[in-house]
């Protein structure tokens, strides 16, 4: 698992131009794309169009909807031609995600309604890759991209799919592609998507499982963060995130968060969920802020929007914190964020049926 940036969408790009030129002289028109419904022609334009409309939506940071116009290439144009036409859009998209600053986002319409420049960049890479080999397997051409691409593609966009032994493979499979030993294929299938949640001086960064893998080894996981390190119980929750994709029952949504500054783009502390919600709607939430961040009303704010965008959905029906019976600062912080002690029952069940410690208090919002 690895960062992903412009210089990533280059090389799909490149990789794509070198399988497909062996076959300029044919034509694209009378060849179906693989299991696609287009013909090679028509998937090569559609490529292109995407290169160039998830530059266009990132560079312009597009928040409603995608900016309105489409690629149309000139009446006659070749194959070759065509080729170049995805070498100057995918060169258009790595120049864009390479000069977007940090946090910036833009509309992309599933899950969430935006994607930040590492989300851009691996669609990007995405649509090129599955579009060459679609395009490949029609025309009989040999082709399979580098490892690390594919690996980057499902840890940035595929957070919710079990890796496979190898990740082209497990790539194609997750798209309708290929078939995998063990696994029932998939005939409906889209991407994710980091989720972000907005609150008043912070944003709630969704973490991916390629983030979440650096700050468990020790790095900053693409954040810059204040004090210049997360706090433990950051790169604790983030080796949890990891074990969870790996065995294939992460869900993003009900992940680890990152706290972002407005004011500056640091990275204050993390917050999360403890796993999808139970067969009884309870979602249990933990939090920390590295220590330069805490008494600032940070946690309370983080806490108070995660929690009401939990409580909002049709599967959650109560948000659970468990405290320290001596820490009295994260007790005021669920207090300040609209969660009250549990009754005496409702510890005693909790502790019963939910193997909650002794040394544990139980706070309790409901929806």
């Amino acid at each position: 698992m690895r960062t992903i940036n412009g210089d990533d969408v280059t090389e799909a790009v490149a990789g794509c131009l070198a399988a497909l030129r062996p076959a300029v002289d044919r034509d694209w028109t009378a060849v179906t794309a693989g299991r696609l419904e287009w013909d090679c022609h028509t998937t090569a334009v559609h490529l292109a169009d995407d290169l160039v409309a998830y530059a266009s939506n990132l560079a312009a940071r597009a928040q409603d909807a995608y900016v309105p116009y489409e690629l149309k290439p000139d009446e006659g144009t070749g194959n070759a031609d065509l080729l170049q036409i995805i070498e100057a859009t995918g060169g258009l998209l790595a120049a864009v995600v390479r000069t977007a600053p940090p946090g910036a986002r833009a509309y992309h319409s599933y899950p969430f309604g935006s994607a930040d420049r590492e989300g851009f960049a691996a669609m990007g890479i995405a649509e090129t890759l599955l579009h060459t080999h679609d395009m490949t397997q029609g025309l009989g051409l040999p082709y399979e991209p580098p490892a690390d691409l594919a690996e980057s593609v499902l840890t940035w966009l595929f957070p919710h799919v079990q890796p496979g032994t190898a990740p082209w493979p497990t790539l194609l499979w997750a798209t309708g592609r290929g078939e995998l030993s063990g696994r029932a294929p998939v005939t409906e299938w889209r991407w994710r998507n980091n989720l972000v949640i907005p609150a008043e001086r912070i944003t709630l960064t969704g973490l991916r499982p390629a983030a979440a893998h650096d700050l468990r080894l020790g790095g900053d996981g693409g954040f810059d963060w204040l004090g210049g390190e997360p706090y433990a119980g950051t790169r604790e929750a983030a080796g949890y995130l990891v074990k969870a994709y790996e065995a294939g029952v992460h869900r993003p949504e009900f992940g680890v968060f990152v706290l972002v500054r407005h004011e500056d783009g640091r990275a204050l502390g993390g917050i999360g969920f403890h796993g999808a919600p139970d067969e009884e709607g309870r979602v249990e939430i933990g939090y920390d802020l590295v220590e330069e961040a805490r008494g600032q009303g940070y946690a309370t704010e983080a806490l108070r929007a995660l929690t009401e965008w939990a409580l909002a959905r049709e599967d959650v029906d109560l948000a659970l914190l468990t405290i320290e019976h001596g820490n009295t600062a994260s007790r005021h912080v669920a207090e300040r964020a609209g969660f009250t002690p549990a009754t005496v029952e409702e510890e005693r069940t909790a502790r019963d049926e939910h193997d909650m410690g002794t040394g544990l208090g139980l706070y309790l919002r409901r929806a």
